[in-house]
């Protein structure tokens, strides 16, 4: 089932951790997603199920491999749960491209909407109306209410939903002891905040489980049709032709069967670990600094031959044994800059490294001469702040050059989320409308650019081709 919301800040990531958390209460395996490039919300599915949190955007890995991916990553499970973003029919531009409701579409999943019914009674009735019928496509098939005031504020609101024909399958009072904190990107991620993370996500399947009915939400799940087609492979995906854009829109695969069965470990392989073979060391950045990643990106590395390793630029002095490639992907840099800067052996090492080195958003920032005040590897000739404003949006960008992901004019499908900015000269590696921004060289890429791999195989293939130079063996 997909929960979703007429707008953000109604509470469906509430009410859709909570879920997940109540039903693996209840003994069910419970796949989560999310829809969308967001990377802290999965953290919290994550600990609410026991199995990686995935992402579900059209935008960024194409219409035609949403459907795949989510078959892979619901293996194994008895019933998935995937939380929307933003309003249910809000996507890219004036589109519904990359909504949830384009999402529930290509999943032909059934939608729960949660709908804040704070400071309003019968009139939610007209805002569920709306939304049941708006695109005929989009099944909406019950209601949660969130922040009921009183015993009589739910049963007037009750009362005019059942007058319009839709069913309440829960309502969720005020409860400040289950909110979680906020800043400036939005909730702090669950690695950040370990034990006190793990004690809310408790919190909320409880105030989930005794505010919603549970076999209700389970049976409509189930009514949702079989699932065609094949779980997405990433062997498979990196023997398609290289490139760094998906298409589109198109169709989604032919039938090819049910979703396939599996046990809990193939359902949660893939995530990092630091095994040893035969392949060159991929060492990925990780911690309470480094929190963003797609679980897709660990499982193409492998794939293409790679030993997947973790380090913490907080707390390692050296990279694993035998790197011969880097990873430094998302996160926030800004709140632990003077701890990151105090880890000078690191800095260095990195700084030194000769081997290839994938960096985005905040491992740009952490690879440049200095972030604010404090100094960073300076492995990239770039000064980074701080600023008030919010860069965030879905980027159409074209490479410029050749770089160790990229070769010059190929085009990328990426997202922005950051409030600092980087300060440095030269033609930027990645172009787009009204922008641009980027470094590369053969050994390099790292921009502001977040990518999703299962849409750009390629990137994967690259890193660990170049990782197998014997140079790189430092």
């Amino acid at each position: 089932m997909v929960i979703a919301a007429p707008a953000s800040g109604s509470g469906k990531t509430t009410v859709a951790t909570g879920l997940m958390a109540a039903l693996r209460a209840r003994g069910l395996r419970v796949s989560p997603h999310k829809v969308g490039p967001d990377y802290i919300d999965p953290g919290y599915h994550a600990l609410a199920t026991g199995r990686p949190g995935r992402n579900l955007d059209p935008w960024l890995t194409g219409e035609s491999t949403v459907r795949p991916l989510f078959l892979h990553g619901a293996r194994g499970a008895d019933l998935a749960v995937v939380e929307g973003v933003m309003g249910l029919f809000d996507g890219r531009g004036d589109t519904d491209l990359a909504s949830t409701a384009h999402v529930a579409r290509l999943l032909d999943a059934p939608v729960v909407l949660v709908v804040d019914a704070a400071r309003q009674s019968r009139s939610v009735a007209a805002v569920v109306h709306g939304f049941a019928t708006f695109d005929p496509r989009v099944r909406v098939g019950g209601v949660i209410l969130n922040r009921v005031g009183s015993d009589r504020h739910e049963e007037l609101c009750r009362s005019a939903l059942a007058a319009a024909g839709v069913r309440v399958m829960g309502a969720l009072r005020r409860d400040d002891a289950v909110s979680t904190p906020s800043r400036h990107l939005g909730l702090i991620p669950a690695a950040e905040r370990e034990a006190e993370a793990v004690a809310a996500v408790e919190r909320l399947g409880e105030l989930v489980a005794r505010s919603c009915d549970l076999e209700a939400l389970v049976r409509l799940a189930r009514a949702a049709p079989a699932l065609p087609g094949r779980p997405w492979s990433p062997g498979e995906a990196l023997a398609t032709p290289a490139g760094g854009v998906p298409e589109a829109a198109g169709g989604v695969p032919e039938a090819a069967g049910r979703v396939p069965g599996g046990s809990r470990a193939e359902a949660s392989a893939g995530a990092p670990r630091g095994g040893r073979g035969s392949g060159p060391v991929v060492a990925v950045a990780g911690g309470a600094a480094f929190t963003f990643g797609y679980a897709e990106h660990a499982e193409l590395l492998q794939a293409a031959g790679a030993e997947v390793a973790t380090f913490d630029p907080l707390r390692d002095e050296a990279l694993p044994e035998g790197t011969a490639g880097v990873v430094i992907g998302g996160g926030f840099p800004e709140m632990y800059a003077a701890d990151l800067a105090a880890n000078e052996p690191l800095k260095r090492r990195i700084a030194a490294f000769p081997g290839p080195v994938a960096a985005e958003c905040a491992g740009l920032l952490y690879l440049c001469e200095s972030l604010d005040d404090h100094t960073m590897c300076g492995k990239i000739p770039a000064k980074a702040e701080m600023t008030p404003k919010l860069t965030l949006g879905y980027r159409d960008a074209v490479a410029t050059r050749d770089s160790l992901l990229t070769r010059a004019g190929e085009p990328y499908r990426g997202h922005e989320f950051h409030r600092t900015a980087v300060t440095t000269d030269g033609e930027p590696l990645f172009r787009w409308e009204g922008g641009g921004d980027g470094h590369g060289d053969p050994l390099l890429t790292a921009s502001y650019l977040h990518l999703h791999w299962a849409g750009t195989p390629s990137a994967a293939q690259r890193l660990v081709s170049s990782s197998r130079s014997p140079s790189a063996l430092r």
